[in-house]
């Protein structure tokens, strides 16, 4: 694929400074639709993107494709700021190509349906979370775990449509197009602002509790209390868990039993942690930096499983396998959920009148709001007003 970025979209050499405003033109020439082996119509749409490692965000025209028989096509109202937006913004993990549309927790109203459709129609509610296809085939696919496909799922953003190749650009802008298998129906009541973060923080934290069966008589911990952590708390609540939050951070235990800790304990005072041997059954660890599991794994009680659904990397200090032998504990992993299962989850956040905690930001505020999120500061989740975008144009 060949990419031509209008040279504004470097450094002003009069100013240094990153310029307002980026256009970037894909060549149609290298490019082609699988299913129709022609080269796709496109929309342009007005979003806010990166246009390189660490630089801020700013106004952006690009070129979706024009809707497929199949697709659903959404204008967005809001879409929440990810930790993990930050992180391919500021090239944390090497993977990232630039220019960059953030954003994977879409929600939005249906303005159009393509012939194929069934089940949305114009005027509904939807949602677009982390990913927009998969391959369909493959042992996880038929699972309906396609975060896990075999053959890669295709993300929001910062990637390439299977099909014809077009890169992908995420929920920071206008509208989105999408096969309607990966668009998500937002049920009746939910506050659409607040329901937002659920497509990537609400389904993290939701699969690992369904999946390690959290429910009545079942004894939960939650480690850190972040976007992912406050998400937590409600979902193992409204399970009907015995719920318990452990956080590095005193002054946090009203605000945690407001989103259903029966307990809060500080992880730096020993003998609080002493107390907690054998305990649990299942922890939920949000935390997204290295920190010690040893003491985690001393909670858990016997077939107790410790789920790391923030952090990725190696552990420093290394993990003590002597009480996963002997106590036959795990330890795991968990990365969202497919299509269904976070159907699911948007359908009991319905019945139990469960949303995340916002802040919700105008379009211009984005850069502020990554520099408040590096430092915790925000209780629990950002979300941009789609609505404020034209202001910024």
């Amino acid at each position: 694929m060949t990419t031509t970025t209008d040279a504004t979209t470097g450094f002003n050499p009069t100013s240094n400074e990153h310029p307002s405003t980026m256009t970037t033109t894909i060549d149609a020439t290298t490019r082609l639709d699988a299913t129709t082996n022609e080269h796709p119509a496109t929309m342009s749409v007005l979003g806010y993107a990166s246009p390189g490692v660490k630089a801020p965000l700013g106004p952006f025209r690009f070129d979706r494709r024009e809707s497929r028989p199949d697709d659903v096509v959404i204008d967005i109202l809001y879409c929440g700021i990810c930790h993990s937006d930050v992180h391919h913004v500021r090239g944390d993990w090497g993977t990232d190509t630039y220019p960059m549309v953030p954003g994977h927790e879409i929600v939005g109203r249906v303005t159009s349906v393509g012939k194929d459709v069934t089940r949305f129609k114009v005027g509904e509610h939807a949602g677009v979370g982390c990913l927009v296809d998969s391959c369909g085939h493959c042992a996880a696919c038929k699972r309906g775990m396609e975060q896990s496909c075999e053959r890669g799922a295709t993300l929001t953003y910062n990637d390439v449509d299977r099909h014809d190749g077009m890169r992908m650009f995420g929920g920071y802008s206008e509208r989105i197009v999408v096969t309607e298998k990966f668009a998500l129906k937002i049920p009746d009541g939910i506050d659409l602002a607040g329901a937002a973060p659920l497509l990537c923080a609400g389904i993290t934290t939701w699969s690992p509790l369904r999946h390690w069966h959290a429910g009545e008589g079942s004894n939960v911990a939650v480690v850190g209390l972040g976007g992912l952590g406050h998400m937590a708390l409600k979902f193992a609540r409204a399970l009907g868990s015995h719920v318990t939050l452990l956080t590095h951070s005193p002054g946090k235990e009203d605000d945690a039993r407001r989103l259903g800790a029966h307990d809060v304990v500080l992880t730096g005072d020993a003998k609080q942690m002493a107390a907690l041997a054998g305990r649990f059954d299942l922890i939920i660890d949000t935390v997204p930096y290295v920190h010690d599991l040893n003491p985690y794994v001393n909670s858990l009680a016997l077939d107790g499983t410790l789920v790391i659904v923030g952090f990725l990397g190696k552990t420093e200090p290394p993990l003590n396998t002597a009480p996963l032998v002997m106590g036959r504990k795990s330890v795991a992993g968990s990365n969202i959920g497919g299509l269904a299962e976070t159907q699911e989850m948007l359908d009991f956040c319905a019945a139990h009148g469960i949303a995340s905690d916002v802040e919700v930001i105008p379009m211009r505020g984005v850069n502020d709001a990554y520099e408040r999120m590096l430092k915790s500061d925000v209780k629990y989740r950002f979300v941009i007003d789609l609505a404020t975008l034209d202001d910024d144009a």
